[in-house]
């Protein structure tokens, strides 16, 4: 249980913190250079939950690196639902705890207008990129983001410097991609924005379910395989 209510907090703070940093923190009205921020937020955000509950559950914080930690075998499969459920209720609390927040300002906060850094893509979100650049974006975004997380934790043992790899791995990606998709390489993360803001969010939410899911699968499978172990 302990395990599981450490991906639920991680989750959650991950979610506030990068999505907060659009939100709350108005980068996301200074696009492009406000990206800049917004990546180190998040990528920051992973960095502190490595060293703070890295220790009690390994800090996936994230369905795709569950998916791939266990396609690795290292983990067994009976940790994987409970891992995964955690981390979308900590999604879902991160994101609410958000609104309620931004709600709490002099005129209220309209989540249908101003969002809550959900992901997305199309004509009207950010770059307006096609359906199938999204999905290559976040395939490659998240196999490349999980093969570090898998080398940088492999089983000859993880370094102090991991969690910072980590980070600033995530913070290379959003500075990269966050146009195409806003970046998510993270069901959880996705999916906590798109239950309250609904509509195109949440109708957009499968493909930031599938392809993260299928680039942790296949680097924890190239991992598993020898082709990237060390």
């Amino acid at each position: 249980m302990k395990k599981y209510l450490a991906e639920l907090l991680g989750t959650a703070c991950l979610v506030l913190f990068g999505c907060g940093s659009v939100v709350l923190g108005g980068y996301g009205a200074e696009f492009p250079l406000g990206m800049l921020p917004v990546a180190f937020a998040f990528g920051l955000a992973v960095t502190a939950m490595a060293y703070g509950i890295g220790p009690v559950s390994g800090c996936h914080i994230n369905p795709a690196v569950t998916i791939a930690v266990w396609s690795a075998g290292r983990m067994p499969a009976s940790d994987v639902p409970g891992y995964i459920i955690a981390q979308c209720l900590g999604g879902v609390v991160g994101a609410g705890i958000l609104l309620l927040i931004a709600s709490g300002r002099a005129g209220g906060y309209d989540v249908a207008t101003g969002g809550l850094g959900q992901n997305g893509w199309g004509e009207g979100y950010l770059g307006a990129y096609g359906t199938a650049a999204a999905a290559v974006a976040e395939f490659v975004a998240t196999f490349l983001f999980t093969a570090v997380i898998l080398g940088a934790t492999s089983r000859a043992g993880t370094t102090p410097a991991a969690g910072l790899a980590i980070g600033l791995t995530l913070v290379v990606i959003h500075i990269v991609f966050i146009n195409v998709t806003g970046v998510s390489v993270n069901p959880a993360r996705s999916l906590g924005p798109a239950v309250f803001v609904g509509g195109q969010a949440l109708a957009q939410l499968w493909l930031f379910i599938v392809a993260p899911i299928l680039g942790g699968l296949c680097a924890g499978l190239a991992f598993r395989s020898g082709a990237l172990e060390a």
